[in-house]
């Protein structure tokens, strides 16, 4: 299997664990935090500064005009200087390429199919699922206060809309920019992984 495969994903449906166990089927490195481990190393960013950056894209209208006026709205720097978000992401998509250039692995998140559109050895799968699945899984899994859990959750997942939509100029979760979405509450998560598994080993065929 000589195959890239990113995830982007719904928050609370499950992605991060789907990637994390495809990898370990296919014996590949598996990619999350450890890009933006990598990134700051190679760039000299503090972590921190890579973990911000997506939370940052709360209202996509202000996050384009914030990030266009830190781009240019500086007349000493000049119009070629990019922000730090801006210098942040390149330094992220440096890395994914770096990582996908060294072999097959599975990436999540981080705008990585768009990242590797050029790419010829790329599967690009969407993870989503039903809101209240979501809510459960989010609160038991990852401690996510009982107070307006649905509120939190869809804020999260704008924040990543916003990012991905900002940067790759696209829509995140559009069906034309997959190869394969799945209904991980529908499927169930291992089942999941046996189908994106699946749908790989017959693409590569």
């Amino acid at each position: 299997m000589n195959k890239i495969i990113t995830i982007s994903r719904q928050y609370g449906s499950g992605g991060r664990e789907i990637g994390a166990k495809l990898a370990q089927k296919f014996m590949i490195p598996f990619y999350d935090n450890d890009i933006i481990t990598r990134a700051a190393k190679e760039s000299g960013f503090a972590e921190a500064a890579f973990e911000n950056a997506e939370k940052k894209a709360t209202n996509s209208l202000l996050y384009s005009i914030a990030m266009g006026m830190n781009a240019y709205g500086n007349q000493d720097l000049g119009f070629t200087h990019l922000s730090l978000d801006d210098q942040i992401y390149l330094a992220q998509s440096e890395v994914i390429r770096n990582v996908a250039m060294e072999g097959p692995c599975v990436i999540v998140g981080r705008c990585a199919d768009y990242i590797l559109r050029d790419f010829q050895n790329v599967i690009n799968v969407f993870i989503w699922a039903d809101l209240e699945y979501r809510k459960n899984r989010a609160i038991s899994l990852y401690h996510l206060s009982a107070k307006n859990p649905e509120e939190e959750i869809l804020k999260i997942d704008k924040r990543r809309a916003n990012y991905y939509n900002y940067h790759a100029n696209d829509k995140w979760g559009k069906a034309e920019n997959y190869h394969l979405s799945v209904k991980s509450n529908f499927a169930g998560i291992d089942y999941t992984v046996e189908c994106i598994k699946n749908f790989v080993e017959h693409e590569v065929q």
